[in-house]
């Protein structure tokens, strides 16, 4: 691979900048897009990245990361367009955020750790706040819940609001588990989703603690369970058969097949 200067990089930057002005004009799709037209798009570009990422697909990846700079840029031109802000103030925004959160490398403050730097940015953050919300607040509501919740703990990590050891989770997990179980017994459903729900918060706090990302590991194990269940069903289709005709034995048998194989 080549590697460019910081010209060029500022150059191809600028090109795309320049075809993004001429089809803003010019194209009668580009001209039209706002705001909320484009975020659907923008919503639906960056989970392909992140498909990319997690397949470590470098050829998609490059593609997909231009996806999502075209978006960037078009909020910017539209910003430009209402007057409110363009790409240079953007870009002096992120610049100056960076500058402040990292007082460690462009200030006189000493961390030891990443973990360290985790913390002092969720006070360097509160401090932006003036400190009159909560720490929580930066959470976006929109996100998956899982991510969510991933979230909401490191937030609450970052101030003091943590297990003292890793394995103290565990009793944790095993209470919620006791409380679904109890409320399986009633059959109160209302009941049984509120502690599912505790379940897989209490889930989520095991991975974090133990360094784990939970949305990138089910992801994992969703890709697992997809090729091992596309096993099956090929291994079917070879015998003539429906999946709708293989008895549960067989099919597990198969599956124990695919498991030795991928």
């Amino acid at each position: 691979m080549q590697h460019h200067s910081r010209e060029e990089k500022i150059e191809a930057l600028g090109r795309v900048i320049d075809v993004l002005d001429i089809l803003r004009v010019k194209c009668p799709w580009d001209a039209k897009q706002t705001n909320e037209s484009l975020r659907p798009n923008t919503i639906e570009e960056v989970y392909e990245l992140c498909d990319a990422l997690i397949n470590e697909d470098n050829a998609n990846i490059r593609k997909e990361l231009g996806d999502v700079l075209l978006h960037i840029l078009f909020y910017s031109k539209i910003g430009e367009e209402k007057e409110a802000f363009d790409i240079v103030d953007v870009c002096d925004a992120l610049n100056n955020k960076l500058i402040f959160r990292h007082p460690h490398v462009f200030g006189d403050v000493s961390v030891r750790d990443s973990h360290e730097v985790e913390q002092n940015w969720e006070q360097i953050k509160l401090k932006e706040k003036d400190g009159n919300k909560s720490v929580l607040s930066g959470v976006p509501s929109a996100l998956p819940a899982l991510i969510k919740a991933e979230r909401i703990q490191e937030k609450a990590a970052n101030v003091g609001f943590d297990w003292e050891q890793p394995a103290d989770v565990w009793n944790k997990v095993r209470e919620e588990l006791a409380e679904f179980s109890t409320e399986v017994e009633k059959m109160d459903e209302a009941k049984m989703e509120q502690e599912m729900g505790d379940i897989f918060f209490a889930m989520v706090n095991a991975a974090r603690l133990y360094h784990i990302n939970p949305e990138n590991a089910l992801e994992k194990t969703n890709k697992k369970f997809i090729a091992r269940f596309n096993y099956i069903e090929r291994k079917a289709r070879e015998a003539g058969r429906n999946l709708r005709d293989l008895t549960l034995a067989e099919m597990d048998a198969l599956w124990n097949e695919a498991k030795t194989i991928q």
